[in-house]
């Protein structure tokens, strides 16, 4: 039997009798409570069970997604203003799945950027299991658009994934469901991560993964489930590994327990669930051994993250705070307590954190809801970061990160984010509280009044203030003609580069979109990427960073467009400008009019020795022959 229908107040009573007599509820077939379980023999219809109410749900994620994201599909010439050097990231990686489609390109690797090193793909978020089914978008209406449309759906089919299974497998009202589905879209962290990283907000298929990983213990279907539960874990990982590894802990975690507390009423279930979990696990691992080694060991590899990334930890303070995108937010305070406003992941206010613990307490009864609280406490714990800080201050306590900061794999995590982790626990602990308050309802005509004041009142009091508010866009460079007109072709091709001043990196992203616009045809170099430390003076030291090793050239141009004093130009900086235009193989160099372009101007024109051309919208400098001439030399005004 499917579960039945609940959208409003009148329809709880008609809900509360069916579920009296429902006794295959999947809410009590998935999550075990203390009371008396049922076999977990009933599978959820997705699509042949829907309703008009599943419709009206549905069409709510649309439409909040579409609310968060307006301000970029109003303005198309606009960008996110938190975060555009990952919007022009992700364009990038749009192109380049394109690309992989239309030329046959090897996915796990590219010299579009970063010539002549290049970009580990899967060392990066290359979102392949995006970027290769959106490619007739991409080709058809542009990188900046598919971006769009990717961070869009993103959103929503996260949201109809959310309320699909919780309304199917965890709970039995509608209404419940798209409550808690509604917190697990659009928490606070997921609206933070909205203004720049659209692969950690797709999360559609985390509750898909929780759902086929609890069907593992269905007796006699080992093989098939776990196939199914590869085939999610291999998408995820395509999609963005941290996630995966995040739910699988969680997963790990919950399954422990839960295995603990049913070994006596269910003896046999832990071995039907190991069976799956193995055939799950073998296929996981014979698809991803490949990507993974490429990732861990392959060219342009690198062995964590920068020192100060590893040290980002949640504000203990935050917890009670408000986001920046939240209704009731306050940005300064916000930035007090968050590295950026992309990483407020522990954003929950007084309200759900109070209702949150009142739940766990209220269901103390349900081993299942006690041990997400567990969980939640975890990631909350790990979340800190090395060392926690409160509003702000260091008190100088180690976190659990100060053990696990270092530990291979676990030094490309970012700790703050596994508070991004909280808000799945939250929403299904919202959708099991609501749903225990429908069945007071039902139970208890009595205290039906009071009860329902209750509900809506803490629900209200604490998801009201963490409404999210749209992304915040400003107006983007735009790509210049001398690059969407092809006259690029003139000087660069397989054999040479573009070169940009500055060039590409986190403070000036805009080359990496205006290769995404060429169909990655346009190498550049440069990048904003994570790519590996290359320290002579430590050459074991592969730490990632954020952009390719120091060269004078690149060092020169970033430290003149960052305000200071350009330096003298010597004949030793000419040799070093034409060996790095060498290294890069550089068939042109362009400058963009932007801040600082006088002095970069003057610089480079000093550095080679003649004026730059002026066109298609930027400077240019032809420096083919030179690269090509072994024996060219800059002095000063004139070129031998």
């Amino acid at each position: 039997m499917r579960p039945r229908d609940v959208t409003d107040a009148g329809d709880l009573e008609a809900e509360l009798e069916a579920l009296e007599s429902d006794v295959s509820s999947p809410t009590l077939a998935v999550i075990p409570a203390a009371e008396p379980e049922v076999e977990p023999a009933a599978r959820p219809r997705f699509w042949r069970s829907l309703t008009w109410r599943d419709a009206l749900a549905i069409f709510s994620f649309v439409a909040v997604a579409l609310f968060i994201t307006a301000p970029l599909w109003l303005n198309l010439d606009h960008e996110l203003r938190d975060d555009p050097q990952d919007q022009a990231f992700f364009e990038w990686m749009l192109a380049h799945g394109a690309r992989v489609v239309t030329d046959g390109a090897y996915p796990f690797f590219s010299d579009r950027m970063n010539y002549p090193d290049g970009v580990n793909m899967m060392a990066n978020t290359s979102v392949l299991a995006v970027s290769l089914p959106m490619t007739p978008i991409t080709l058809l209406f542009g990188p900046h658009v598919a971006f769009n449309l990717f961070l869009t759906l993103a959103l929503a089919v996260t949201g109809i994934s959310w309320y699909l299974v919780l309304s199917r497998v965890f709970v039995a009202s509608r209404l419940a469901a798209w409550v808690g589905a509604l917190f697990c879209t659009f928490a606070p962290s997921m609206a933070s991560h909205a203004g720049g990283h659209p692969n950690i907000v797709s999360q559609f298929l985390v509750p898909l993964i929780i759902w086929r990983c609890l069907a593992l213990r269905t007796p006699g279907k080992a093989a098939r489930n776990g196939l199914i539960l590869a085939g999610l874990l291999v998408w995820q990982a395509f999609i963005n590994l941290e996630i995966l590894f995040m739910t699988a802990v969680g997963l790990g975690i919950f399954c422990a327990v839960m295995a603990i507390s049913r070994r006596r009423t269910r003896p046999g279930e832990v071995t039907t669930f190991l069976r799956g979990l193995g055939v799950a696990a073998v296929v996981t691992l014979a698809v991803l051994a490949y990507p993974l080694a490429v990732q861990f060991f392959g060219p342009q590899s690198y062995h964590g993250l920068p020192q100060f990334v590893r040290n980002f930890g949640a504000d203990l303070g935050s917890f009670t705070a408000y986001a920046t995108r939240s209704v009731a937010g306050n940005e300064l305070t916000a930035e007090r307590l968050a590295q950026n406003p992309a990483e407020e992941n522990a954003f929950f206010g007084w309200g759900l954190v109070i209702l949150f613990l009142g739940l766990v307490v209220w269901l103390r009864r349900n081993v299942a809801v006690l041990t997400l609280g567990g969980v939640a406490l975890l990631y909350a714990a790990m979340s800190l970061g090395p060392r926690i800080f409160l509003n702000g201050i260091n008190t100088g306590v180690p976190g659990i990160w100060a053990v696990l900061h270092s530990v291979p794999v676990l030094n490309s995590a970012v700790p703050t984010r596994w508070a991004m982790a909280i808000a799945p626990v939250v929403g299904i602990v919202l959708a099991i509280g609501c749903q225990k308050a429908i069945d007071l309802v039902r139970s208890q005509p009595s205290a039906r009044g009071p009860v329902r004041v209750a509900m809506i009142t803490s629900v209200a009091m604490a998801l009201v203030p963490l409404v999210p508010t749209p992304v915040r866009s400003a107006p983007m460079a735009p790509v210049p003609d001398f690059v969407t007109s092809g006259a690029w072709r003139q000087y660069a091709d397989d054999n040479h580069t573009v070169v940009t001043l500055p060039l590409p990196d986190a403070n000036y992203p805009d080359p990496l979109r205006w290769t995404a616009y060429t169909g990655q045809e346009m190498r550049i170099a440069g990048a904003y990427a994570l790519l590996p430390n290359q320290n002579p003076l430590d050459p074991t030291d592969r730490t990632a960073l954020f952009s390719p090793p120091w060269r004078p050239t690149s060092g020169l141009m970033a430290s003149i467009e960052q305000g200071n004093p350009t330096p003298e130009i010597t004949d030793t900086r000419r040799e070093m400008t034409l060996a790095d235009l060498r290294y890069w193989k550089a068939g042109v160099i362009i400058l963009q009019p932007q801040t600082r372009d006088v002095e970069m101007l003057r610089a480079m024109t000093d550095l080679l020795g003649f004026e730059p051309t002026w066109t298609g919208g930027v400077w240019t400098w032809n420096v083919r022959t030179l690269v090509d001439d072994p024996d060219a030399v800059l002095t000063g005004p004139d070129i031998n």
